[in-house]
């Protein structure tokens, strides 16, 4: 392979129209270097073919699935079927099927990765064309992902990387649940790249505000251990508080300074406090052992849920 070839990694769903436009268009901005890795992530409608890919001049694979995992697991077995199949002397991008994501973005991404001190370039949004609902939501989870996790993301799925930064993250259960979140939780060394957001090619979403509600949440739940600390000190320093309330109701009753049945009233809903954040704290305890001791991936597992590889090219 030529040092300069890239490795075009995207998940497809029910989306033939704007994914083999995507792959024309790949053509003419990457040139025909370019290698495709297309996860069919369950499609039954709209099976991705592998002659979309030859037609645009291009050698690449179609990655099927036996069921849909979801975009963020489609992304994963990707990338661990790139890190399986590939050395260290290709650049790997990741990238979304429907054109939001432009080809000519590309360029700037990989640029990013000359750097010796960079091994991933994510790529940022200059601007939003969504609704208010939807710029609302971003908003609110930014800044609940912040407060949560102590770290910033300002980025998605759109990244360029080098082959052992691939490797890295193929290695990391927390991909197959959010991969921007896992990108910020693997130490590597990653830079920002403000592009433009393009139009999509054809169709329309499949996702809905439900679906964007739960990515955010998947998002938190790479870093179940820092939301964990968070949250128990803020129901800590509650209880705490709830406890000096209580006592001082004791001691205003105590001293006569309380009015009939204020007491009983404070005292109750002081209680109810303290035990809603203990239990709370009990809760999230109990969530993330669960998620942290589950859904543990060894190397090759991703080959469980792929159905098929079919190539452009006879090897």
């Amino acid at each position: 392979m030529s040092s300069a070839q890239k490795v075009v990694v995207m998940p497809v769903y029910e989306d033939v129209e704007a994914s083999s436009r995507l792959f024309l268009e790949l053509a003419r901005t990457q040139g025909p270097d370019t290698y495709i890795v297309a996860v069919d992530d369950g499609s039954v409608r709209q099976p991705v073919d592998v002659a979309a890919i030859v037609a645009a001049g291009l050698d690449g694979v179609v990655v099927r699935l036996r069921r849909n995992v979801g975009h963020q697991r489609a992304i994963a077995i990707g990338l661990s079927y790139v890190a399986d199949n590939f050395g260290d002397d290709v650049t790997v991008v990741v990238m979304d099927s429907d054109g939001e994501d432009t080809p000519e973005s590309i360029t700037e991404l990989v640029a990013g990765l000359s750097s010796p001190d960079v091994d991933v370039v994510v790529g940022a949004r200059k601007s939003r064309v969504e609704s208010v609902k939807f710029k609302t939501f971003y908003v609110v989870y930014k800044t609940l992902f912040s407060l949560l996790s102590g770290r910033n993301i300002s980025f998605g799925n759109f990244m360029a990387a080098k082959m052992p930064a691939v490797r890295r993250l193929a290695s990391m259960q927390e991909l197959w649940i959010h991969v921007a979140a896992c990108v910020l939780g693997s130490k590597l060394r990653v830079q920002s790249c403000a592009l433009d957001r393009g139009p999509r090619y054809a169709g329309k979403s499949k996702m809905n505000f439900v679906g964007l509600a739960l990515h955010g949440f998947r998002a938190l739940m790479v870093f179940a251990e820092d939301v964990l600390v968070r949250v128990g000190i803020a129901c800590t320093l509650v209880a705490g508080m709830s406890v000096v309330g209580g006592i001082t109701a004791l001691l205003l009753k105590t001293l006569g300074f309380a009015t009939p049945g204020w007491f009983s009233l404070a005292f109750g809903i002081l209680l109810l406090v303290f035990l809603q954040t203990a239990a709370l704290t009990l809760i999230i305890l109990m969530l993330s052992g669960m998620m942290r001791g589950g859904g543990v991936l060894s190397k090759g597992s991703y080959r469980e849920f792929v159905d098929e590889v079919l190539h452009a090219r006879e090897r």
